[in-house]
């Protein structure tokens, strides 16, 4: 998803940035613009975002400005310290309004709005599956996971999901398409859970599909350094005593 960000505030235009990768690290921000005249201009090249982050006070003007001048049918989240022009903003495109400073359970409630307002167009049929593609699940592991996208509970088949990753406030899932959501399980749970032909235990951190492995790069101290698809918000290595056991997975 592409998204543009209208914030005259660099340190909020940052933690914005921030909190967009911990919901998806398949997000990409195009651009962060500071004022309505910049944005004006911006919209004048071809690239057009899925989804724009506005304030509503920027520096030479009000954000509702830009949707003045400019024919945008792009949806609006707006994000403001003010509650005052709540209506005026929902006589727009607006998905939500979001009061600063933003907390990450309403951002990724809006976020959750946007998709199902607005979800992907329907995807092409499927291509013969490339070889590292995980086989489907033996008989005796899960084959789907019951996770919580905002207020709603949702199955996710294992065969969509890129990696397991723990966090400080626990489990993690981030399925191939980018999107994290929390699980309530342990990795320890999770590794006898799904199918060793599909998933390996790299560390105490990660639980890898093989269809999210890209490239293997050797790595000080004899450990390996994996980059994955979606990418992970942190270095993935695999731990020098599971070195072994991942070639061989990798080789089975």
């Amino acid at each position: 998803m592409k998204v543009l960000i209208l914030e005259d505030e660099p340190l909020t235009a940052e933690r914005l940035t921030g909190l967009l990768r911990r919901y998806s690290p398949a997000i990409e921000v195009l651009a962060v613009l500071d004022s309505v005249e910049k944005a004006v201009r911006w919209f004048e090249q071809p690239a057009r975002p899925d989804l724009i982050f506005a304030d509503i006070h920027l520096n030479d003007g009000l954000g509702f400005e830009l949707f003045e001048a400019v024919r945008s049918h792009t949806p609006v989240i707006f994000t403001t310290a003010h509650d005052a022009y709540t209506l005026q903003a929902f006589r727009l495109n607006s998905v939500d309004y979001l009061l600063k400073p933003v907390a990450f359970p309403d951002l990724a409630r809006a976020l959750d709005k946007y998709h199902r307002l607005y979800p992907p167009p329907a995807a092409a049929p499927a291509l013969p599956a490339p070889a590292a593609t995980a086989p489907a699940p033996a008989p005796g592991f899960k084959r789907r996971f019951l996770v919580k996208i905002g207020q709603q509970l949702k199955y996710m088949p294992v065969s969509e999901v890129a990696y397991f990753q723990y966090e400080d406030e626990g489990v993690a899932l981030t399925t191939l398409a980018g999107a994290r959501l929390p699980v309530d399980y342990t990795l320890d749970q999770l590794e006898s859970m799904v199918d060793p032909r599909s998933f390996f235990r790299i560390s105490r951190k990660f639980l890898v599909g093989l269809a999210a492995v890209q490239k293997i790069h050797l790595y000080f101290n004899s450990r390996l350094k994996l980059d994955l698809a979606p990418p992970a918000d942190a270095e993935v290595l695999v731990s020098r005593e599971r070195v072994a056991d991942f070639k061989q997975w990798l080789d089975a």
